[in-house]
This record gives structure tokens, C-alpha cells and sequence, in this order.
């Protein structure tokens, strides 16, 4: 009776063995470190804000930084622009606008790519552009 158990104990402690490695679970997995994630900054992106009205009015712009820290200005002469320049892979691009031209126009340019740009047509006027792959 000693001895069948035993074998027995010796078949299934091989059979598991076995499973492990026909399932993969020795297997190593290996993953890049940290340091391989960050960007070199080989390729940085020129984003452009820009808002755009009837020359001598004014506005009150918003926009998130390359941080995506908000900045305010408040009473910019239009045209007004911003330009932005990041080492990161993307950038949350976000501006808005409130002015007093009979047209008030936003556009968000991504290294010379127009990637949105929208226009009012009503006194003070408000208006916003986005781009969430910049």
C-alpha cells in the first residue's frame, strides 16, 4: 500500500511538472524598463494656438500649457497666437476664447497641421477648439 501511494504521488508530482512546462508557466516574461518609455525628444511637436478676430477687438483666451496647466489671458489685442513646443508623444490641446468681434475664429495647428479650427459669428461671441492627439 506504501509503495502505490508513493507511486502515485511520484506520477502526478511528474504529470504537474510536465503541464507547467507544456502550458508556458516557466516562461520569463521580460518588459521594458522605465527608462525605455521616456521619449529622447527626436521628433518635438510645434503646437500653434491661435485666435483669430476683427483687428483692434479683444478676447479673453484660455488654453492648457504643455503641462496641461491652464493660462489666461485676459483683453489679448487679435490676432492672437501661442506657440507651444513639447518633447512629449502626445499633448492635450485646448483653447478657448471669448471676444468682442462681430467673428471671432480658434485654430490649433500641430506641426503645420491645421487639426481644428472653428468660427462664430455673433457679438462676444465664444468659441473653442480642441485637439486630444496633439
Amino acid at each position: 500500500m506504501v509503495i502505490v501511494a508513493i507511486l502515485v504521488v511520484a506520477v502526478v508530482g511528474f504529470s504537474i511538472h510536465r503541464l507547467h512546462g507544456i502550458f508556458g508557466s516557466d516562461n520569463q516574461v521580460s518588459r521594458p524598463g522605465a527608462e525605455a518609455l521616456e521619449n529622447t525628444g527626436y521628433n518635438p511637436k510645434h503646437v500653434l494656438f491661435e485666435v483669430i478676430g476683427t483687428p483692434g477687438s479683444v478676447a479673453t483666451i484660455n488654453w492648457l500649457d504643455e503641462n496641461a496647466q491652464p493660462q489666461r489671458v485676459d483683453d489679448a489685442p487679435l490676432p492672437w497666437s501661442h506657440l507651444v513646443t513639447t518633447d512629449e508623444p502626445t499633448m492635450f490641446a485646448d483653447l478657448r476664447a471669448q471676444g468682442d468681434a462681430d467673428v471671432l475664429t480658434c485654430r490649433i495647428t500641430v506641426n503645420g497641421v491645421v487639426k481644428d479650427e472653428r468660427s462664430t459669428h455673433n457679438v462676444n461671441g465664444y468659441i473653442s477648439c480642441m485637439d486630444k492627439t496633439a
